[in-house]
């Protein structure tokens, strides 16, 4: 269940859906190809297990990735981002380039290279 709005401001309403430090970055490592939870967990930022599998819930319950049993490993879940979800590339790419031109010691090798 989605609690309540704090604000029908849509601005306000995407930074409560994905406004953290850390779910854009899930999400461009979903664009990116990672699918596995240990292949979240070796992103530079070195994000917290209880963290991530909390960011990873919040994208699926969000509708923004799904979850589902690997195809290629028995056993193992693997992550994907949904159309909805995929929609956000672009923002990811916007906040990339603005980094970029705008703070110092960023560096053009860690630009998300989208799958």
């Amino acid at each position: 269940m989605r609690k309540a709005a704090r604000s029908v401001c849509p601005v306000a309403c995407v930074l409560d859906a994905i406004g953290d430090k850390w779910t854009l970055l899930v999400v461009r490592d979903l664009a990116c190809g990672k699918q596995y939870f240990n292949e979240f967990c070796k992103s530079p930022e070195r994000i917290a297990t209880n963290i991530l599998a909390d960011r990873l819930e919040r994208l699926v319950q969000g509708g923004f990735a799904v979850k589902a049993a690997s195809a290629e490993t028995p056993g193992r879940d693997a992550y994907r981002l949904t159309k909805k979800g995929k929609s956000l590339r672009p923002i990811v790419m916007a906040i990339a380039d603005w980094g970029l031109a705008n703070i110092e010691g960023t560096m053009l090798g860690m630009k998300p290279n989208f799958r």
